[in-house]
């Protein structure tokens, strides 16, 4: 394409010569040229308008607003009802959790009461009328706050479960020979020696040499020795002045100042020390004093610790033995 400028004033002609390339390059930027000419002019008119209040302007631009608005309004609103509807779903678990946590707080010994634990509070956040978002934040502030408190609650609960646990698992209610069946039960007998009438201080379970024999509940291992009367014996402390002492045995596994568990394999069935035949001689203490073990072999898995306290604080007249009493079968 040709192009051929005449300057009349100098009388002067030139002429401009466009390739394709040169054209289409000069078209897009006349265009680019024009077009922000348009925005600058549109820009600028529209603002004028709208500070001056020109009607037409004006009026576009509270459409433009009002639409704008209405579509913000619109998408908080949907919002504002998904997060109430997950509100009232979280109130309503809140009150199934406290349900949840009054059974539990009977298992645990602890009145929710005593703890100032609020009621619960249930039902969907539904109105008559929408739910501002005021409205919205204060019940989150109250579910937060609800929350805290049972969560501290559960802790405590939590805490007092697994005391419980422990301690029950230091009461001796694990049978000591598994399989076995019992000989010599708790009381007066004969000496099987003397033939005399002689308190028999503990259970004699009878079984065959090399049974093992199973520690009662968990402890510390305080005595392991060979004893005139016992034989090889252990001695385990579960705390609380409770002693289990096991006799008779033909091997021990364990050593004074060893921590075993309720089940451990402490020791095997003998017939070491005063004693007729292969048998374990088990002996349930409380401060020193023989008890009836079968008061807690026969209580199990189902003894509380305030049950094991209330057990291991008896200690009748009628168990109460000289120390001297006969050993052995």
């Amino acid at each position: 394409m040709h192009f051929i400028i005449t300057d009349a004033w100098l009388a002067k002609s030139r002429a401009v010569h466009l390739s394709g390339t040169k054209l289409v390059v000069a078209v897009v930027g006349l265009s680019l040229l024009m077009m922000m000419l348009a925005a600058g002019m549109y820009h600028w008119v529209f603002l004028k308008g709208a500070r001056e209040g020109w009607p037409i302007v004006g009026t576009l631009v509270k459409l433009v607003v009002k639409d704008e608005f209405e579509q913000r309004d619109r998408f908080m609103r949907e919002n504002l009802d998904v997060m109430a509807r997950k509100l009232g779903e979280m109130q309503a678990r809140m009150v199934q959790l406290e349900a949840l946590g009054e059974r539990v707080s009977g298992l645990a010994g602890i009145n929710t009461a005593d703890l100032k634990v609020p009621a619960g509070q249930g039902g969907a956040l539904v109105s008559g009328r929408p739910l501002s978002m005021v409205e919205l934040q204060a019940t989150l502030d109250d579910l937060e706050k609800l929350t805290g408190r049972h969560t501290d609650v559960m802790t405590v609960m939590e805490s007092r479960l697994f005391d419980q646990h422990i301690r029950n698992k230091m009461i001796p209610t694990q049978q000591p020979v598994k399989g076995s069946h019992l000989g010599s039960s708790f009381g007066w007998r004969l000496d099987p020696f003397t033939g005399r009438s002689a308190l028999h201080t503990g259970l004699d379970f009878q079984a065959d040499p090399g049974t093992p024999i199973l520690a009662a509940a968990g402890g510390v291992v305080v005595t392991q020795e060979a004893h005139p009367a016992y034989g090889n014996m252990v001695e385990i402390d579960h705390g609380n002045n409770l002693v289990t002492r096991y006799a008779h045995a033909s091997r021990t596994w364990v050593k004074t100042g060893d921590l075993v568990k309720r089940g451990q394999k402490i020791a095997e069935v003998g017939t070491t020390g005063r004693s007729t035949g292969p048998h374990l001689h088990f002996e349930v203490m409380v401060q020193g004093i023989p008890q009836d073990p079968q008061k807690f072999l026969m209580a199990g898995n189902n003894l509380t610790h305030a049950q094991g306290t209330q057990l291991a604080k008896l200690a009748p007249s009628s168990s109460r033995v000289p120390q001297q009493a006969a050993i052995g079968r």
